[in-house]
C-alpha cells in the first residue's frame, strides 16, 4: 500500500509540475507578449542575435518546446528564414535549462517556504482589479505549484528509497543506451524534458542511485534532449516544407549533440565524480549543471555551422513543386503568442487590402477602356479576396478564444470590421463590370469631360487608399485627418460629376440613357471611399 501511495504521489507531482509550468509559461508569455513580438521583429541573419532571442524567449516562457513550435509557425508563415530559425532553436535549448536549475533548488531547505508563493499568487488573482496584477499573481501561483510539485516528487522518492526492489532495479540500469531510451520515451510521453529532469533530480536528492552512481543519470538527461524534439515534429505535421525542415533541424541538433556527449561520457566514465562533484557539492545541482553545460556547449559548438544544418534539412526534405499556401503569414502555432499572431494578421490584412484595391482598380480601368474581356479575371480576383476574408475571419475567431490583453482585444475587434470593409470594396468591382457591360452592349456614349472627371475621382481614391494603408500600419492623427480630407474630396467630386452631367443633359450633349450608369458608377466609387474611411477609423 505504501508504494501505491508513493506512485500516486509521484504521478500527482508530475501532474502538478506540468500544470504549474503551464501556468507559469502562459502568464509569463502574457506579461512579455509585446516584448516577444519586439524580439522576433529584431531577428536578422545575425546568428548571435538569433541565439540570444531563442535563449531569452525560452527563459521567459519556460519551455523550449513552446519556443520551437512558435519558430515552426513563423517559418511556416514565411516570417523567419531557416537560418534564423536554427539560431533561435539553439538558443532555446540553452534557455530551457533554467527549469532544471529551479528543480535543483529542492535540495535546499527553503523550498518549503517557496510553496507559499501559490497562496500569495492566488490571493493576488482573486483580489486584484488590474489585469496585469492578476497575471503576476498567476505567475506566482504557477511558480508556487512548481515547488509544491517538486516537494511531492521528493516525498514519493523518499518512499521508493525504502524499497530494496526498486533501488536494486534502478541500480541495475547501467546500459547507457537503455538509459538514453528511457529518457527519450518518457519525455516524448510527457512532452516536457523539464518534468523528466525534475524526476531525476528528485531521485538524486532522495539518494536513489541510477546505475553505478557515475555518469549513468546523465544519459537519461541526454535522452530527454532528444525526446523534447517530438513536440516540434508533431507541430510540423501539415506545415509547409520549410516548417518541416525547421523541426528536422531541431532533431538533428539535439541528436548530434547527444551522440557527441554520449561518446564523451563513455570515454570519461568518471566525469561526474571527477569534475561535477568537485565543483558542486549537491548531486541535484550537478545534474542541473550538466543539463546547462550540455546545451550551452552544443549551441556554441554548432552555431558557426548553422548553415550546414540548413543544407542537410534541405537534402532530407526537398522542395515540392506545385504546392503553395493559401495564406502568406497565418499559422495556428502563433495563436499562443497573441501579439505575434495579431502582427501577422495585420500583414495578411494588408495583402487582402491590396487585392481588394486591385479588384476595384481593374473594374474601373475596364470601364474606362470599355473592355468586357477581363470580367472573368476580375471575378476570380474578387473570389480570391473573399477567400482571404474567410481565412482571416476563421483565424480571428480562434485568436479571440486566447488569453488576450485589453489592447489585443481592441485590435482583434477592429480587424473584424476592417476585413468586412475590404470585402465590400472588392465586391463593388463586380458592380463596375456590370456597368461596363451596359456601356458596351447598349453602345452608350460619355463625353471626354465625363471620362476625365471619373479619372480624377478615381485618382483621389487611389490617394485615399494609400493614406488608409498608412493609417492601418502606422496610425497618427495627422494621417487620419488626411484620410478625412481625401474622403470629403471624393464626396465633392461625386456631387460635381452628377451636377455636370445634369447640365450636359439640359444642353442636349449627353443622352438620358447614360444617366443610370454614370450616377450608379460614381455612387459606387463614393461607397468605396466610405469603406476606406471606416478602415482608417476602425482602430480608434
Amino acid at each position: 500500500m505504501q508504494y501505491i501511495e508513493a506512485i500516486l504521489m509521484m504521478l500527482g507531482g508530475v501532474g502538478a509540475l506540468l500544470i504549474g509550468m503551464g501556468m507559469l509559461s502562459d502568464n509569463m508569455r502574457k506579461i512579455a507578449n509585446t516584448k516577444l513580438e519586439e524580439l522576433f521583429n529584431k531577428t536578422t541573419n545575425n546568428r548571435l542575435m538569433g541565439f540570444g532571442i531563442g535563449l531569452g524567449t525560452t527563459a521567459i516562457v519556460q519551455s523550449s518546446s513552446i519556443t520551437t513550435v512558435m519558430v515552426v509557425g513563423l517559418v511556416n508563415a514565411g516570417v523567419l528564414s531557416l537560418l534564423q530559425a536554427t539560431a533561435i532553436i539553439m538558443g532555446a535549448n540553452v534557455g530551457t535549462t533554467v527549469t532544471a536549475q529551479i528543480a535543483s533548488l529542492q535540495a535546499f531547505d527553503f523550498i518549503i517556504f517557496a510553496m507559499i508563493l501559490a497562496f500569495i499568487g492566488a490571493f493576488m488573482t482573486l483580489l486584484a482589479k488590474k489585469d496585469r496584477v492578476k497575471t503576476i499573481g498567476k505567475v506566482l501561483s504557477g511558480l508556487g505549484i512548481v515547488f509544491i510539485a517538486l516537494h511531492l516528487l521528493g516525498g514519493s522518492m523518499d518512499s521508493f528509497k525504502q524499497s530494496d526492489e526498486i533501488v536494486n532495479l534502478l541500480a541495475s540500469l547501467s546500459n547507457p543506451f537503455l538509459l538514453l531510451l528511457i529518457g527519450l520515451v518518457i519525455t516524448a510521453i510527457f512532452q516536457s524534458s523539464s518534468a523528466v529532469t525534475a524526476i531525476v533530480i528528485s531521485m538524486s536528492i532522495a539518494g536513489i542511485v541510477i546505475g553505478d552512481g557515475g555518469n549513468d543519470a546523465l544519459f537519461v538527461i541526454l535522452g530527454t534532449n532528444i525526446g523534447t524534439t517530438v513536440t516540434a515534429l508533431i507541430s510540423s505535421i501539415g506545415a509547409n516544407t520549410n516548417a518541416k525542415r525547421a523541426s528536422i533541424i531541431h532533431v538533428l541538433f539535439n541528436v548530434t549533440g547527444s551522440l557527441i556527449f554520449i561518446v564523451f561520457l563513455l570515454l570519461w566514465p568518471g566525469f561526474k565524480t571527477d569534475i561535477l562533484a568537485t565543483l558542486f557539492r549537491k548531486e541535484a545541482t550537478q545534474i542541473a549543471m550538466i543539463h546547462t553545460f550540455f546545451n550551452l556547449t552544443c549551441s556554441l559548438l554548432f552555431l558557426p555551422f548553422a548553415q550546414v544544418f540548413v543544407k542537410i534539412s534541405e537534402k532530407l526534405i526537398p522542395d515540392k513543386e506545385g504546392k503553395h499556401r493559401q495564406t502568406v503569414v497565418l499559422d495556428e502555432r502563433l495563436l499562443t503568442t497573441p501579439s505575434i499572431a495579431v502582427t501577422q494578421l495585420k500583414k495578411e490584412t494588408v495583402i487582402m487590402a491590396e487585392n481588394a484595391m486591385e479588384c476595384l482598380r481593374s473594374g474601373f480601368n475596364a470601364f474606362i477602356e470599355k473592355d468586357v474581356t477581363v470580367k472573368d479575371t476580375i471575378q476570380t480576383m474578387i473570389r480570391n479576396t473573399n477567400r482571404i476574408n474567410k481565412q482571416i475571419t476563421s483565424y480571428l475567431v480562434k485568436l479571440s478564444g486566447e488569453n488576450l490583453n485589453f489592447q489585443e482585444k481592441i485590435e482583434v475587434s477592429a480587424l473584424y470590421h476592417i476585413i468586412n470593409d475590404l470585402e465590400r470594396v472588392s465586391d463593388l468591382a463586380d458592380n463596375l463590370t456590370k456597368y461596363t457591360d451596359t456601356l458596351v452592349y447598349e453602345k452608350l456614349h460619355f463625353t471626354d469631360n465625363a471620362m476625365n472627371d471619373l479619372k480624377e475621382m478615381f485618382s483621389v481614391i487611389e490617394e485615399l487608399f494609400a493614406a488608409t494603408m498608412e493609417v492601418f500600419t502606422q496610425p497618427t492623427q495627422e494621417k487620419i485627418d488626411l484620410v478625412d480630407v481625401l474622403e470629403q474630396k471624393v464626396d465633392d467630386l461625386r456631387k460635381s460629376i452628377v451636377d455636370s452631367h445634369i447640365a450636359r443633359l439640359e444642353e442636349g450633349i449627353c443622352s438620358p440613357d447614360s444617366s443610370p450608369v454614370l450616377i450608379n458608377l460614381v455612387s459606387n466609387l463614393e461607397r468605396a471611399a466610405d469603406h476606406m474611411q471606416f478602415i482608417a477609423h476602425a482602430k480608434y
